[in-house]
């Protein structure tokens, strides 16, 4: 409604102007990129788009860490298994029989009364050319130390040097000349000890060799019954000059329990 007032003289115009407005004429907000309102139980309402992002991304470490936690727990339980059926040894480590090694032979590991059996006695070729080494008429050529015992005897099987042995183990010593080893040097030689152990007494007898420059013999071992038997043994000798004479060492028993040996004769033959 609008009214218009007269004017009046000397006093100023005043003009009223009323203009009726709608009471909710304030400006609309924009809304553009508002969320929209979610009633209490509208279960349809969406979410965001960018706070789905923002949880997915929250989201992304954690399965990451998952699924390395999980492999290397796979890795760890598939290694426990291999080590403890072992499929991660050697063929040689899952071996388990006694390895075989190859043998080795060192010098303090041989020791001749244990390696070497015991001999039989063999039959001496009559035929041969014998050389004496000795006999029982040349007694003086044999040693006998202290716990030993060296006598000249004689039966109905004639005569021979009876031998024993005492327990330290000692040896009866028979000399052999440097006429005899001139002899056999550079030849192959074969020594014959003649004898028998004491009736009722079978003992094991061994025969030890010192050749001087022509070597030795080894450890030779014997099983001596009561019948009289030939102890044969061979030798090849290098040609060289023996420079001096050698012995031979009886001794009567193996065991040291003092059993006696009779020896007959010793002799050596070359082969022709």
């Amino acid at each position: 409604r609008r009214g218009t007032a007269e004017p009046s003289t000397g006093a100023p115009e005043v003009s009223l102007d009323w203009r009726m407005e709608p009471r909710d004429a304030s400006p609309t907000p924009d809304i553009s990129g508002a969320r929209t309102p979610t009633l209490a139980g509208d279960t349809t309402a969406e979410v965001a788009p960018d706070r789905d992002e923002r949880r997915a991304r929250r989201r992304l470490p954690f399965a990451q860490i998952f699924l390395a936690a999980t492999v290397l727990a796979a890795v760890g339980i598939g290694g426990w298994w291999a080590f403890q059926t072992g499929l991660l040894k050697t063929p040689a480590e899952r071996d388990t029989t006694v390895p075989n090694p190859p043998a080795t032979v060192e010098s303090e590991d041989f020791i001749p009364e244990a390696e070497a059996p015991a001999l039989l006695p063999g039959q001496a070729d009559a035929e041969r050319n014998w050389i004496t080494v000795f006999s029982p008429e040349n007694a003086s050529q044999v040693a006998a130390p202290a716990d030993t015992s060296a006598e000249v005897m004689e039966d109905v099987s004639g005569s021979f040097l009876r031998i024993r042995s005492g327990t330290s183990g000692s040896a009866i010593v028979f000399d052999v000349g440097q006429g005899v080893l001139e002899q056999v040097a550079g030849r192959k030689a074969t020594f014959d000890i003649v004898a028998r152990a004491e009736e009722g007494q079978e003992t094991e007898m061994s025969v030890d060799c010192n050749f001087g420059e022509l070597g030795d013999c080894g450890r030779k071992r014997y099983a001596v019954g009561y019948q009289r038997g030939d102890y044969l043994f061979e030798l090849d000798f290098p040609n060289a000059d023996p420079g001096s004479g050698g012995t031979i060492a009886i001794n009567s028993d193996f065991s040291n329990q003092g059993k006696a040996v009779d020896i007959y004769e010793i002799r050596v033959s070359v082969a022709e």
